[in-house]
C-alpha cells in the first residue's frame, strides 16, 4: 500500500445492458388522447407493407411484438399490432411514403434502450425499427472517419473502430444494446463527453428519410463545410420526429495508447468538486472521464448484484472514477501518480485504487456501469431522473429528495458524469404510493429549473418529460420547434406524443 492505495486482483465481468423487461412503475403519467387525424391501420395498408420489407422484416404475433411495444424498463407499453425491420434505406423510403399519404403513424425505434418511453409506441403506431440496417459501409484509416447504418449497435461499432486503431468518440452502459441511430437521436452523452464532446461536434453527416419518404442525402466526410444550415444537427437530440436516420459519417479520434484508471475514496462532496478542478489543472490534457458515485449507490450496487465489487476495505460517503487517456505510458503514468500523491497528501482523497492491468480497469467501470441494473433490481417502483445541474448545486438535490422522503421506506442513490454537470438520480420503493409520487414530481423538475439546470441532461424527452418542456425552455423557443417539426413533418406521424404536450 502506497498512499493508502490499494490494488485490486479479483475476476472481472464486463458488464452488458440488461435486455429483459422489468415490472417498474413510476409517477401517474397523464396519458395523451389518440389524434383523430390518423387512419387505423387497414389489413389492405398491412399487406401492402409487408411487400416492402422481406419476411424476416415482418413481426405481427403479439408475443413476438412485446419487445416492440415495450421500453427496457417496462413502464411504457404501447399496442402496435405491426413492426417492420428494413435492411435498406430504400425500404424506409417507401414504408414512410406510403404512411404520409396514408396518413398512418410510426415510430422510428433503435435497439429500445432509451429511458422517457421515447422509442416505443403510445397507441397502435407502427413500429419502424432499424436493427437490421447494420452494415459498416465505410471507413478511412487516415482521417478516422466512419459511415454506417443506423441499426449498427455502438458496441460492435466501438470494437471495430478500435480494431482499425481509432477510439469511437462515444461510450455508454448500454453499448451492448443501443444502436448508433437511436444514440444520434437521442444525442446521447455517456462517459466520454468530457473529453470529445457531443454527438453534434463528432458527426460529419447524415443519410435521413423525412416522412413523406424523400432521402437527405447529408452523409458528408469534410470537417468543414460552411455552405449554408447545417442541417444534420436539426435531426441529432430530434428523437425520430423530424426524419429517421438512417446513416451516419462520424469521426473518430486516434486510439489513446495508454489508459489508466483510478477510484477515489472521498469524504465529501466538496472535495470531489475540488477533485474535479485540481484534475482538470494537473492532468486536463489526457483526463478522458471523471464519474462520480455516492456511498448509497455503491452498497445497493454490490449487495444486490454478484459480480460487483467494492475494491475499498471501509466505505467512503463518495467515489469518484478517473480515467487518463494519452500516448507516453510513461509520462501518463507519471502525472496521475503525482496528481493521486498530491491529493492524498491535501486530504482531498482518503483512498485509492489505480488499476494494474486491463482486467482490473475494466472491473472499476463494471462498478459504474452497473448502477442502472442495481436500482432496477432495488424496488418495483422506480423514478429515474438524468438531469443537468450547475456544479455548484449539482448534489444538493439528492440531499433535498433524502430529507424530503426521510418518513417513507425508499432508497435515493446517485451517480453521474459530474466532469459534465450530468447527475443521474435515482429513487425506489417497493410500494406505490401516490404521496411519495406527489413528494418527487413535478418538484424534482422545478428544484432543477429553479437552479438554472436542464431536465434532461442526455435521455431527451420522449412521453415522460413532455408536459416539463416548458421548465427548460421558453414558449417562443417551443413555438419555433412546432414550426419546424409542421414544416419537415405536416401530417404528424413521426413518433407522435412525444416532446410537445396538449398543454404546450
Amino acid at each position: 500500500m502506497v498512499f493508502g492505495w490499494t490494488t485490486v486482483f479479483f475476476k472481472t465481468r464486463q458488464l452488458g445492458y440488461l435486455n429483459q423487461l422489468r415490472t417498474i412503475s413510476q409517477t401517474a403519467y397523464t396519458h395523451p388522447s389518440s389524434s383523430a387525424a390518423f387512419s387505423k391501420l387497414s389489413s389492405e395498408d398491412i399487406s401492402y407493407l409487408k411487400g416492402i420489407v422481406t419476411p424476416r422484416g415482418v413481426v405481427e404475433e403479439k408475443e413476438a411484438l412485446e419487445p416492440f411495444n415495450t421500453d427496457w424498463i417496462g413502464k411504457y407499453k404501447g399496442n402496435t399490432s405491426l413492426a417492420l425491420k428494413p435492411s435498406c434505406t430504400d425500404q424506409v423510403s417507401q414504408i414512410l411514403q406510403f404512411c404520409y399519404e396514408k396518413k398512418l403513424p410510426i415510430v422510428p425505434q433503435g435497439g429500445n434502450t432509451g429511458l422517457v418511453g421515447g422509442s416505443v409506441p403510445v397507441f397502435d403506431e407502427i413500429v419502424l425499427n432499424l436493427g437490421n440496417m447494420n452494415r459498416i459501409r465505410d471507413f478511412d484509416s487516415k482521417s478516422g472517419i466512419v459511415t454506417c447504418e443506423a441499426g449498427v449497435v455502438l458496441e460492435t461499432l466501438s470494437n471495430f473502430v478500435n480494431e482499425q486503431g481509432y477510439t469511437f468518440p462515444l461510450d455508454l452502459g448500454a453499448k451492448g444494446s443501443c444502436q448508433i441511430g437511436g444514440n444520434l437521436a437521442t444525442n446521447a452523452g455517456g462517459t466520454r463527453f468530457l473529453r470529445y464532446g457531443s454527438l453534434h461536434g463528432s458527426t460529419l453527416g447524415l443519410e435521413v428519410v423525412l416522412s413523406n419518404g424523400k432521402v437527405l442525402n447529408m452523409l458528408s466526410s469534410l470537417r468543414k463545410d460552411n455552405t449554408g444550415y447545417h442541417l444534420p444537427h436539426l435531426f441529432i437530440g430530434s428523437e425520430g420526429t423530424l426524419g429517421v436516420i438512417t446513416a451516419a459519417s462520424i469521426c473518430c479520434p486516434k486510439k489513446c495508447r495508454s489508459v489508466h484508471t483510478a477510484l477515489l475514496g472521498v469524504e465529501s462532496f466538496d472535495k470531489v468538486t475540488e477533485l474535479l478542478v485540481r484534475c482538470k489543472d494537473e492532468v486536463g490534457e489526457i483526463l478522458s472521464a471523471f464519474e462520480f458515485m455516492d456511498r448509497n449507490a455503491v452498497q445497493l450496487a454490490t449487495k444486490l448484484l454478484s459480480h460487483v465489487r467494492d475494491p475499498f476495505s471501509s466505505t467512503f460517503p463518495f467515489y469518484v472514477l478517473i480515467e487518463t487517456s494519452g500516448s507516453n505510458e510513461n509520462h501518463d503514468m507519471e502525472k496521475l501518480e503525482k496528481f493521486l500523491e498530491s491529493c492524498y497528501s491535501a486530504d482531498w482523497i482518503s483512498d485509492a485504487v489505480l488499476a494494474q492491468d486491463q482486467s482490473q480497469m475494466n472491473q472499476l467501470w463494471t462498478l459504474r456501469e452497473s448502477m442502472p441494473e442495481a436500482v432496477n433490481r432495488s424496488g418495483k417502483y422506480i423514478f429515474k431522473y438524468d438531469l443537468s445541474i450547475p456544479l455548484e448545486h449539482f448534489y444538493d438535490l439528492v440531499s433535498e429528495m433524502r430529507s424530503r422522503l426521510a418518513d417513507y421506506t425508499c432508497q435515493v442513490v446517485s451517480w453521474g458524469h459530474i466532469g459534465d454537470c450530468n447527475l443521474h438520480l435515482n429513487i425506489s420503493s417497493s410500494d406505490s404510493n401516490e404521496s411519495l409520487s406527489n413528494l418527487i414530481e413535478p418538484y424534482v423538475y422545478e428544484w432543477t429549473r429553479a437552479h438554472g439546470g436542464s431536465i434532461s441532461a442526455e435521455h431527451g424527452v420522449g412521453r415522460v418529460k413532455s408536459k416539463y418542456l416548458s421548465m427548460s425552455k421558453d414558449k417562443q423557443v417551443i413555438d419555433l420547434m412546432k414550426q419546424m417539426k409542421q414544416l419537415l413533418d405536416p401530417h404528424g406521424i413521426l413518433n407522435p406524443y412525444k416532446i410537445f404536450s396538449k398543454e404546450e
